[in-house]
């Protein structure tokens, strides 16, 4: 791979970009959290109420057809959401924060997982990502979770990383870790917000990513688009699945 596509490193400008397009959708968030529009994306669209309601995952990009231009990056703001039959809002949080299962959970793409440390709603937490299409990214990476309860059917999180590390023959004797912001800039930075929302038919759950990534080298389109261009909505759709099928597997709530 070193020789089809050269490592870059994460410049200030393309990251100052991607902080502030985050800032932008937070308040932008703040405000529907504040009953200023629906609360979840998924009740502004019958289409997209009606397909949840069939047992659908659905993800679109959150505007436009193609992530956002930054300075020698891109940004892939997605938007998910699934419904779980069945589940209660305190199962479906405990499966999600149960982070030292998260490697079976999310077991395609997640190799490893650990609860780093707990306060109340907070977590940090670790987790070593796989990412695999053309070619194989393994990824270190250090988050920051926090969660809040609006009320007694709702609940929100945010979550992001502090740090990403790729890393070299990873598992091999020769595994080395690189510091942060260097190699093939596959993910630079990763914000998700979910929102859960239980009701009579079971819990609504809905995550929208910002991740940031390298833009698309001229003549390498082949090998690079598909993995920072695809893979992000192939990745939300697994792990919305993946939730309800840790849930209904165990019998915690019902299928489709």
């Amino acid at each position: 791979m070193a020789q089809a596509a050269e490592p870059v490193q994460l410049h200030q400008d393309t990251l100052g970009a991607y902080l502030e397009y985050v800032r932008e959708t937070e308040a932008q968030m703040e405000r529907s959290m504040q009953g200023d529009g629906p609360f979840l994306w998924s009740d502004a669209s019958p289409e997209r109420t009606r397909q949840l309601g069939q047992g659908e995952a659905i993800a679109q990009l959150w505007s436009g057809k193609r992530p956002v231009h930054v300075p020698a990056g891109l940004i892939h703001d997605w938007i998910g959401a699934i419904r779980i039959p069945n589940a209660t809002l305190d199962e479906t949080l405990a499966t999600i924060q149960n982070y030292d299962n998260h490697k079976n959970i999310y077991k395609s793409e997640v190799i490893d997982s650990k609860l780093i440390r707990r306060h109340g709603n907070d977590f940090e937490i670790y987790l070593r990502l796989l990412k695999k299409k053309i070619i194989t990214v393994v990824l270190d990476t250090d988050h920051e979770v926090h969660y809040a309860s609006l009320d007694s059917t709702r609940w929100s999180c945010r979550s992001y990383t502090t740090r990403i590390a790729e890393v070299e023959d990873a598992g091999k004797s020769t595994e080395r870790v690189l510091p942060p912001d260097t190699g093939y800039g596959f993910l630079w930075r990763l914000y998700s917000y979910w929102r859960f929302r239980a009701g009579d038919a079971g819990v609504d759950v809905e995550c929208r990513s910002l991740s940031l990534t390298r833009d698309v080298p001229k003549g390498l389109g082949w090998m690079i688009e598909p993995i920072i261009q695809k893979l992000p909505r192939e990745s939300l759709i697994h792990i919305l699945h993946a939730t309800r099928q840790a849930l209904t597997s165990h019998g915690l709530a019902g299928g489709y």
